[in-house]
């Protein structure tokens, strides 16, 4: 019987874990692979019980990118391969682009190596937790193919020169050194890892669904507006959310000095 490569736990606290679970093939974001993780956002947005996702890997690399000998027997095709690659990259940047739009926090789990698209995926996470031992890369220049893709997600998380270093050179960057620049948030040691993780899920988790919803969608889409129009954008989103029930609720609740009571509206 055939494991499941993506395995989904939903804790009673509204944390869902989304674990990819391909060790044998360094969890490469093969087809299959892209399709249970866009299936798996999906679901986490619509659902209500879910409040916050982790997403974290089994074995000992969190994530090699493409399944390269997947994307190498696209090569068979009478036009080498065009279709198939446009096929991957399109299935690929949407999930990417499913973990920015879905409505909640998710934040990476990192052990091993994130390489590639592996890296992206860490790099298109909200927040990212990596094991002291974590390593990542964007190695395409090695076999002749620029991590064109990767750069996407790595060039809005991190200093253009230091994503162009990682780029251009396809070194691996230490899990300190990534947290140096930009790409994760915290590193801890394996063992520690896990419950860092859940610490900070767990007090994302305690907010109101409605705020972050709101907030993960205007921090979004603000970054790629110019000045005068984020702030008119971001204004707007505030008066928004001041009319929202959690909003007056947690203003409330702050002047009467007790803890608020969400209704994630």
């Amino acid at each position: 019987m055939q494991e499941n490569i993506l395995l989904r736990d939903l804790e009673d606290d509204g944390i869902l874990r989304l674990t990819l679970n391909d060790a044998r093939r360094r969890n490469a974001l093969s087809e299959a692979m892209l399709t249970e993780l866009g299936a798996a956002f999906a679901e986490a947005g619509a659902n209500p019980a879910v409040r916050v996702v982790i997403l974290a890997a089994n074995g000992p690399a969190f994530c090699a990118g493409h399944d390269l000998k997947e994307m190498t027997a696209g090569r068979a095709a009478p036009d080498r391969g065009r279709a198939y690659f446009t096929k991957v990259m399109a299935m690929c940047s949407g999930v990417m682009q499913a973990i920015v739009n879905c409505p909640k926090p998710v934040i990476a789990e990192v052990t091993g190596i994130a390489t590639a698209a592996g890296c992206q995926l860490v790099a298109s996470c909200d927040l990212a937790v990596a094991a002291d031992t974590a390593q990542f890369s964007t190695p395409g220049v090695h076999i002749g193919l620029f991590c064109s893709t990767p750069m996407v997600a790595l060039s809005r998380n991190v200093a253009g020169k230091h994503a162009m270093e990682m780029l251009l050179t396809g070194d691996m960057t230490s899990a300190t050194r990534a947290a140096e620049i930009g790409l994760v948030n915290r590193v801890a040691t394996e063992d520690a890892l896990r419950q860092a993780t859940m610490e900070m899920a767990r007090k994302i988790a305690s907010k109101s669904s409605m705020t972050l919803a709101t907030g993960k969608r205007a921090f979004y889409a603000q970054r790629e507006m110019p000045l005068a129009q984020a702030y008119d954008y971001a204004s707007n989103v505030m008066v928004e959310n001041m009319l929202a029930r959690d909003a007056e609720e947690g203003i409330g609740a702050f002047i009467e000095k007790r803890a608020p009571q969400w209704q994630d509206q």
